[in-house]
């Protein structure tokens, strides 16, 4: 498979040919992966690109627990569909262990911690039927005045170990274990201003051994196929356990990538769509941040373009966002929210799918979002630089 059609394989897998189109929100993240949150925006154009999704639905799902954010494959926070809210959960608990580990050399015992943990249930009611929305959830503040003196400062050792008092910590465990999740304070994904409710989540009944195998067989799905060292940095599986997982995936190996058997086939006879289709993607959007491989998805003949002293092509992760066709990076954005508008560079002359393409998001991210921040202390004075740079570039 040459690289142009690889990128379009790409694409397609990842739903952004109108494959999607009509699908529900937790659908389209199943099919086309987790969303990556981190406070920014991303989830809400994944949403928007795919199946034309607006804020307001996105919302609602949220509120209805249809989709969640959770922390799960590497302890990272993704926004997931309510179907896979046990299992993908518990691939997070080794990042809340680890916090909690770091508690064990201040000298906090783990009766203290286990307390704590019950201290924080009481607070939230838990066992009481709660709204769905997370009304009536408490926010750190509110839950550290709550408990008093059941929360524990650890001075400056704590603070050189980035743990300050003991309830990061517990609240850590208590959401890996499905005890409590967090809801953010004004429903919108695109921030990290959060409150805390009690759950009572079911716990996964897959091992870890198929926990593991059902994470490598979606990610599989949802790249279309991926080299062995992309499948560890996504999953955080060691060598051992990255390769038990790709058995128990069933997965194949086809000229370097691991693929799964149902794709096999369908991937050596796709083709590439002959007509443009166009979408503008958050540079942490699944189509890259799932292998991390940017620099993939541009063509020969812009391998070498630079953006200042930048050369675009050798970064592991976007400067910007890009302006995708068919799985080609062909043009950069950056929403200037002062005057309302797409700042953007393109490589080539637009054509008029191009140019309605950025017109229909611009109105999207004004109409819904009213800004458009990569992660949460993105803002618009943090990036004047870089709509500067692309309005002088185009």
């Amino acid at each position: 498979m040459d690289n142009e059609t690889q990128r379009a394989w790409s694409w397609h897998k990842q739903g952004l040919d109108g494959s999607l189109a009509g699908q529900s929100a937790a659908q389209v993240l199943g099919a086309a992966g987790w969303a990556r949150s981190v406070g920014g925006a991303n989830p809400y154009l994944t949403l928007f690109a795919r199946a034309g999704i607006r804020r307001d639905q996105a919302d609602a799902d949220v509120a209805a627990l249809r989709i969640h954010e959770l922390p799960t494959a590497r302890g990272c926070t993704y926004v997931l569909g309510a179907g896979d809210f046990a299992w993908a959960l518990s691939l997070g608990q080794g990042a809340a262990e680890a916090q909690a580990k770091v508690l064990d050399k201040l000298d906090v015992p783990r009766s203290e911690l286990a307390a704590l943990e019950g201290a924080v249930l009481e607070a939230l009611g838990a066992g009481v039927d709660r709204q769905a929305d997370g009304r009536g959830a408490m926010d750190p503040q509110q839950l550290k005045a709550a408990l008093g003196d059941a929360v524990r400062s650890l001075g400056e050792a704590g603070k050189k170990k980035g743990a300050s008092t003991t309830l990061p910590a517990v609240l850590g465990l208590l959401q890996a274990d499905g005890r409590i999740r967090r809801v953010p304070v004004n429903g919108r994904l695109d921030q990290q201003r959060y409150a805390y409710t009690a759950w009572g989540l079911a716990a996964s009944t897959l091992t870890p051994e198929q926990t593991r195998a059902r994470l490598m067989e979606c990610y599989l799905g949802w790249t279309g196929g991926a080299g062995l060292k992309q499948t560890q940095w996504f999953t955080g599986f060691t060598v051992a356990q990255t390769k038990a997982a790709l058995a128990g995936a069933g997965a194949v190996d086809v000229d370097g990538l691991w693929i799964l058997p149902a794709d096999v086939d369908e991937r050596e006879n796709f083709t590439a769509p002959k007509e443009e289709q166009v979408r503008l993607l958050a540079g942490s959007d699944s189509l890259f941040l799932l292998r991390r491989n940017a620099a993939d998805h541009f063509a020969p003949e812009d391998q070498g373009r630079r953006l200042g002293s930048t050369r675009l092509a050798l970064q592991a992760d976007l400067p910007d966002h890009p302006i995708v066709d068919r799985g080609r990076i062909i043009g950069l954005w950056q929403y200037d929210p002062g005057e309302g508008r797409m700042a953007h560079w393109l490589f080539n002359t637009p054509t008029k799918a191009v140019k309605h393409r950025i017109k229909e998001v611009e109105a999207f991210i004004r109409e819904d979002l009213g800004d458009f921040r990569s992660f949460s202390l993105d803002s618009p004075s943090s990036r004047q630089k870089r709509i500067d740079a692309l309005d002088a570039a185009g």
